[in-house]
């Protein structure tokens, strides 16, 4: 993914309230100033503002609601500022919702139709992450082969085209989530690993709707470890 140029007032906007948020300026819960107060700021019209504050709301950063205004929602994680441009969280988040859909199905087909190569692939690319949490390496790439073995595992080339489609969307969201697990705990990254070894073990005993939950519930949770609860 290359990273979003700022394309005007309503990026600058959006990234200054979102930097309040992670700064804990404008802290969950509170309200944030009213448009009028945001156009006087930035020296702007209350319909740029709200282009910015319609995209902060379509991330679920803020939830305007009739008579008690506009306030934050959730505060995604203050390190992502470390590994990426405020900018293209609106993208990943996208990411991650559209990767819950396709890899969840593609895990519950891989259940029913792997064949012991295919389980080898999995188990292989499983050992490699294994390995980058002994070496305390990212491993995005590492961690794009297994969700890709999952993938051909489906025997559905639609899946598979998918993925490599979007493999460079998908490398850049994965190396954002293990350099935010690399700076928190090991027990973190094992975490994550763990999450893996779920849908792994599901496909594993043909289980599909185990291999479908596990993924869903993996995607899910690193959207939750980056944006917040």
């Amino acid at each position: 993914m290359n990273e979003r140029k700022p394309s005007g007032l309503p990026d600058r906007i959006y990234s200054d309230i979102l930097n309040r948020i992670l700064e804990g300026e404008y802290k969950e819960g509170e309200r944030l100033p009213t448009e009028h107060a945001l156009a006087e700021r930035f020296d702007t019209s209350r319909p740029t503002v709200r282009e910015a504050l319609a995209r902060l709301r379509a991330d679920g950063i803020i939830v305007t609601r009739h008579g008690s205004g506009t306030t934050v929602a959730r505060r995604p994680d203050p390190d992502v500022r470390r590994f990426a441009p405020l900018e293209t969280l609106s993208d990943i988040r996208r990411c991650y919702e559209f990767r819950i859909v396709i890899e969840s199905g593609a895990a519950a087909l891989a259940a029913q139709k792997a064949e012991p190569d295919d389980i080898a692939a999995i188990e292989h690319a499983w050992n490699e992450l294994e390995r980058i949490i002994e070496t305390q390496g990212i491993g995005a790439k590492d961690d794009f082969m297994f969700h890709l073995a999952v993938a051909r595992a489906s025997k559905n080339q639609f899946f598979i085209t998918v993925m490599s489609f979007i493999e460079e969307q998908i490398v850049f969201s994965m190396n954002l989530s293990r350099n935010l697990s690399l700076v928190k705990t090991l027990e973190r990254q094992r975490l994550v690993q763990a999450e893996h070894r779920e849908v792994m073990e599901a496909v594993r005993r043909k289980d599909a709707a185990a291999a479908s939950q596990a993924m869903r519930d993996h995607l899910e949770n690193a959207l939750e470890r980056m944006f917040g609860s």
